[in-house]
């Protein structure tokens, strides 16, 4: 382990970069390295605070770079000493992408991207704490797919932690991924009524631009092609609510006289390449998968709405958090992985991720908060999950979309009150 030390307004950071086995069955397979930062509030980084890992949304994500304060990192920073943690193939951690993985065969890839999972992650998060703190427990607060490791953790080392706090990562904890996206699309339907409700003109906008991309090829500013298929998946942004409105100011510099303006075409590509995050890809349909393959499930289950089959469906819909096989084809930065994608879409003997029996004596504080219009995680499914954990507090809220934990301090506030028994 190794730190680097510095300060920006508003808190001080520490650098730190652990060596964990790759693979925690077989130490033949060498190790990696995984990477965490550690920030405190200015003034308090001689006390003795309890500490608090941050488990990002993903999967793939990098932890976020503090870049201010504000919302649910200042709120911590006032009890806390947090550890951003980049969860393992991500961000400063040994990375894993198209250009890390070249030279192994779509096999070797496959198996590499398997071992980047949940419960992968968790083994590593221990192995930080135990080098951090020793045997002392430290605090849970995992957003989105975060809120995933956070029950694998109350699963595999429950030990290890103090308290869990969830924001919008309940899962189906024994679903396939097939009912996910059963559940997934009806609600990416609801979110594209809300928005073509709030920008009724952009109907007619996103029609025109389908059939124009239809009709012509068209060359992104990066030299990547922009599908229909592509633009399709900009619906991804209406689960957020400070990107809920994004589409609609894309969509009003669309066009340039009859050709699709570089305005528009570069911000387009901000969201639909995976360049920055190819294991969200690749790892999607994997992280709902427990002694079963998901067979890419959102393209199958996708055949069942013919609400999103854009060239017969009277509205132009788009689509939301789905991963689907063309996009190992059209971007670049997953064409290389297109037969790893396929071994893991086939994979069946993936390990469980939860203990459904050490969730029910679960002696440990989980707070969570679960948004009523969730467009990620299904609300049905997350409270069905809660029922099976003990010691978990539910607050069910439509006042915030996915991110809010990220907007204000008070979503952060209010679990972590729950879970002293003061609210």
């Amino acid at each position: 382990m190794s730190a680097v030390t510095y300060r920006r307004p508003g808190l001080v950071a520490r650098d730190h970069v652990f060596r964990v086995p790759l693979c925690y069955d077989d130490p033949a397979a060498g190790e990696i390295e995984v990477f965490g930062r550690e920030v405190v509030a200015p003034g308090k980084q001689d006390q003795a605070l309890p500490w608090l890992i941050y488990f990002q949304g993903g999967p793939g994500g990098k932890a976020e770079r503090p870049l201010s304060t504000s919302a649910w990192l200042g709120r911590a920073l006032q009890d806390y000493r947090v550890l951003l943690l980049d969860q393992r193939g991500t961000g400063r951690s040994t990375p894993a992408n198209r250009q890390t993985l070249a030279g192994m065969s779509a096999a070797e890839q496959a198996e590499h991207l398997s071992l980047l999972r949940a419960d992968s992650i968790v083994r590593d998060a221990e192995v930080l704490r135990k080098q951090l703190i020793g045997d002392e427990p430290w605090s849970v607060l995992g957003q989105s797919f975060g809120g995933f490791c956070a029950l694998t953790y109350l699963s595999l080392a429950p030990e290890g932690l103090r308290q869990v706090v969830i924001t919008g990562g309940i899962p189906t904890l024994t679903g396939h991924a097939d009912d996910v996206y059963r559940a997934a699309y009806p609600r990416v339907l609801r979110k594209n009524d809300a928005y073509f409700a709030r920008y009724p003109a952009d109907a007619a906008i996103a029609r025109r631009v389908v059939e124009h991309l239809a009709e012509h090829e068209v060359i992104m500013p990066t030299g990547e092609r922009l599908t229909p298929e592509r633009f399709q998946t900009l619906g991804i942004q209406f689960g957020q609510g400070s990107q809920f409105d994004a589409l609609h100011y894309l969509l009003e510099e669309a066009f340039a006289g009859e050709a699709l303006s570089d305005t528009f075409l570069r911000g387009v590509d901000r969201v639909v390449s995976f360049a920055e995050r190819p294991l969200y890809a690749a790892l999607h349909e994997a992280i709902y998968c427990q002694g079963t393959a998901s067979e890419w499930s959102a393209q199958r289950v996708r055949a069942e709405f013919d609400e999103f089959d854009w060239s017969h469906a009277d509205r132009f819909n788009f689509t939301g958090e789905m991963i689907y096989p063309w996009m190992f084809e059209q971007d670049p930065s997953l064409v290389p992985l297109r037969e790893a994608a396929d071994l893991l879409a086939a994979k069946a003997d993936w390990p469980r991720l939860y203990d459904l029996d050490r969730l029910a004596r679960n002696e440990v504080p989980v707070a969570a908060a679960v948004y009523h219009d969730d467009m990620f995680v299904d609300r049905d499914q997350a409270l069905e999950s809660a029922q099976r954990v003990r010691n978990v507090r539910v607050w069910v809220t439509n006042e915030y979309e996915h991110d809010g934990v990220k907007a204000v301090p008070a979503v952060l506030d209010r679990l972590l009150a729950m879970n002293r028994g003061e609210v």
